[in-house]
């Protein structure tokens, strides 16, 4: 499914970034809220996966503000996307997650522990 492979594409570019999975964790559950609001459309997808790594790395604090800039580098070769709407999207990305950046660990540990047996 489009959903599946473009979280294989989250967890890959997250890995060539040096993200932890604790990060590509977060950004799933952000990345299926939306999906659940139906908020994803073949023209937005690419979109709101970039947005919500670049939104849990932050948030994580995983990065330093070069690797932000290197991540949204990756993310707009990988997702074939324009830095402009990507920034865009983050705050509508932002906006359908009602600010709810911090995750209770139940939503993020099933993912986390995916991706660490994964490793």
């Amino acid at each position: 499914s489009p959903v599946s492979s473009l979280k294989r594409e989250m967890r890959n570019l997250s890995e060539e970034c040096n993200l932890e999975p604790v990060t590509v964790s977060m950004a799933y559950v952000y990345f299926e809220k939306l999906v659940l609001q139906g908020k994803l459309n073949k023209q937005n997808r690419k979109l709101c996966a970039g947005a919500c790594v670049l939104l849990a790395a932050k948030i994580s604090s995983d990065l330093r503000k070069h690797e932000v800039k290197h991540l949204i580098d990756k993310l707009e070769e990988r997702f074939r996307f324009n830095r402009r709407d990507l920034i865009g999207f983050e705050f509508t990305v932002l906006v359908a997650l009602e600010l709810a950046l911090y995750l209770p660990e139940n939503q993020v540990l099933p993912h986390y522990r995916r991706l660490t047996q994964q490793s």
